[in-house]
């Protein structure tokens, strides 16, 4: 096996630091989870790396009061709602494992199962202001376009609107359009975006794509 560059030793530090639950102080819930599969982890690192996590856990407990877990335990009520994991509705279980575990190790590409829950990561990178692993998260969906993904990918680059994704999706779809319109999934896809699919349809007979040709 190959040796662990400075970088990657120093980055694991954190996610060892996660698998020990180590002074954890903040629990993550997913949407749907089943009673007691929270997620332990640290307000500090979240909050840190993901700064619009800092109204949720806010209104768990004060951050301002981070040490003073007795003048917290004194007020039991507080003391009850720190206890109380942090919801994120928009994830499942396994997306939200995998999106601690990129916070944790920041890693400069994406691990086998951050990739398998992708496009997860890349709304949860948009929602929560996070631009290096929504340039991942991108890099990946372009890379892994086939005729069963780019209809999925093609409407999540319009969730928020991104080009760098859209036009790789889009031009793929022209391109492969006597594939893919055979499946149930682009007459899904038809009914949900009429416009677009027109639009697709005119790109795949004159082969141009936003001017640019396919």
């Amino acid at each position: 096996m190959a040796a662990q560059s400075n970088l990657e030793i120093y980055m694991g530090g954190f996610a060892k630091v996660l698998n020990e639950q180590w002074q954890v102080d903040l629990r993550l819930k997913a949407g749907g989870s089943k009673k007691g599969a929270a997620i332990s982890a640290h307000k500090l690192v979240l909050v840190s790396n993901v700064f619009p996590l800092l109204s949720l856990v806010h209104s768990s407990f004060d951050l301002r009061n981070n040490f003073g877990i007795m003048h917290v335990a004194a007020r039991s009520e507080v003391f009850k709602k720190m206890l109380e994991p942090v919801t994120l509705s928009e994830m499942k279980q396994k997306e939200l494992e995998a999106f601690v575990e990129f916070i944790y190790s920041n890693r400069s590409v994406l691990s086998a199962n951050e990739k398998k829950h992708v496009q997860s990561l890349y709304l949860a990178a948009d929602k929560y202001q996070i631009p290096h692993l929504r340039d991942l998260c991108r890099n990946e969906l372009i890379s892994s376009l086939n005729s069963s993904t780019a209809l999925n990918v093609l409407e999540l680059s319009l969730i928020p609107i991104d080009k760098a994704l859209n036009d790789p999706a889009a031009k793929f779809i022209v391109r492969n359009l006597k594939t893919i319109c055979n499946s149930v999934e682009f007459k899904l896809f038809v009914g949900r975006n009429p416009d677009l699919s027109v639009e697709i349809m005119k790109a795949s007979l004159a082969r141009f794509w936003n001017g640019h040709r396919v």
